[in-house]
């Protein structure tokens, strides 16, 4: 399946943070995912990297970002905490909300899980939260600095070696993990999946125990069977991607038919509303009974996730077109098999119209190929020629409509 990759930005207390928003080329997005990593790693680790495209391959749009201070993003690693760790979630998340749309799912890797289920109180829209290899609260990443933590305590501060790397620490990172408490977990309201190794060395299963045994229904649990915390092998990561995507689709499924329908506004027959759905090129458009989207190319900068604004207009011509000439084939029972068109937009330079100013130098030009299929004799296709100029919508566009302009007041 093609994947549509793009690399974004976005801020978090004025500090500029990297993403990575990947989606199918040619799938409808089932929901938004937003994915917070382990601690001191960065969007790009493997099992980031691997759930995210999995997940794609089942039809999620996935964001994963690095947390201030690490991989692309800018800010001192030594200044952050995990508080800064679940106001980066929220600024990731309003990104989404701006420019896309809402995250529904979070997932959360190691002290990135614990950061999700701290985050989504503050993300109205989420309805789904799954954890990997997750601590019960954040203070667990202290046994990580143990060997450190006279020195951090007394000094101020300390450089420490974590899984071969090398990041200062700051008294005050200590004492924020160990300010945070557990109530968020009870009072979750959405759905919980938990998924842990029980061979996990970094977190042992016990803290998964606790995370399920605190959260409340509808909570599940999956383990990962021989796995490490890392997931360093491919096969458990996208033995995850399939579980969370089977998982989730329950409760984004309900949760995008509501918002759908509470978003639909009532409309009577032969009206459209047009929407925007992000601050670019892609629109939401409604009619009385449809929902779709309009966009533009990835090329002059939309997300290609519907056709553009003339792409819809020779839809419109070509398929009031198709539906005309087919009513009347079976209206005189003509031995018309199918029916194809073809058609196509240009814009020709108006040599007879010297002095001409603006665009009014050009006169537009929308081409139709038609193609008849079946027994027809010459008669029969030169009457379906003529049917076909006479479609509504042609007879529209020929007709020069007046376009009438009202500014409505905001509501």
């Amino acid at each position: 399946m093609p994947l549509k990759r793009n690399k974004v930005e976005f801020e978090s207390n004025g500090i500029k943070l990297a993403g990575l928003l990947e989606s199918s080329d040619t799938s409808v997005v089932r929901g938004y995912a937003l994915f917070a990593h382990c601690f001191t790693c960065s969007k790009d680790i493997a099992a980031a990297s691997r759930i995210s495209r999995g997940l794609v391959a089942l039809g999620y749009a996935v964001l994963r970002f690095d947390f201030t201070g690490l991989g692309n993003s800018d800010g001192d690693f030594s200044n952050t905490n995990f508080s800064s760790n679940v106001e980066d979630l929220v600024a990731a998340a309003d990104f989404l909300r701006s420019e896309f749309q809402a995250p529904q799912l979070l997932i959360g890797h190691s002290l990135g899980g614990a950061a999700v289920l701290k985050a989504a109180d503050r993300i109205a829209e989420v309805t789904a939260i799954a954890t990997i290899g997750a601590p019960f609260n954040a203070e667990h990443v202290s046994k990580q600095l143990s060997a450190d933590m006279d020195r951090i305590t007394s000094e101020g501060e300390a450089e420490v070696d974590l899984a071969g790397r090398k990041f200062k620490i700051k008294k005050q990172f200590v004492d924020d993990i160990r300010s945070h408490n557990n109530e968020h977990i009870s009072k979750l309201r959405r759905a919980l999946l938990i998924l842990h190794s029980p061979t996990d060395e970094t977190v042992n299963i016990v803290e998964a125990e606790k995370i399920y045994l605190q959260a409340l229904h509808p909570k599940s649990f999956i383990s990962l069977d021989k796995a490490d915390h890392l997931l360093s092998r491919a096969e458990d990561s996208e033995y995850v991607a399939a579980c969370i995507s089977a998982w989730a689709s329950r409760f984004l499924a309900k949760a995008s038919a509501e918002a759908a329908d509470s978003k639909r506004p009532e409309l009577s027959k032969g009206h459209v509303v047009v929407g925007e759905k992000n601050k670019q090129f892609t629109r939401t458009v409604h009619s009385d009974d449809h929902t779709w989207l309009a966009d533009e190319p990835t090329r002059v900068g939309g997300q290609n996730l519907g056709p553009d604004p003339y792409e819809h207009l020779l839809a419109a011509l070509g398929s009031c077109t198709s539906m005309t000439l087919r009513m009347y084939a079976n209206h005189k029972k003509i031995a018309l098999e199918d029916v194809n068109i073809e058609l196509s937009h240009r814009r020709d330079h108006a040599e007879d119209c010297e002095g001409c100013e603006g665009d009014s130098g050009f006169i537009d030009t929308l081409e139709r190929r038609i193609t008849l299929k079946g027994d027809l004799s010459d008669a029969e296709r030169k009457r379906l020629m003529e049917i076909a100029d006479r479609c509504p919508v042609h007879k529209t566009l020929e007709n020069n409509p007046t376009i009438k302009t009202v500014l409505e007041d905001a509501v």
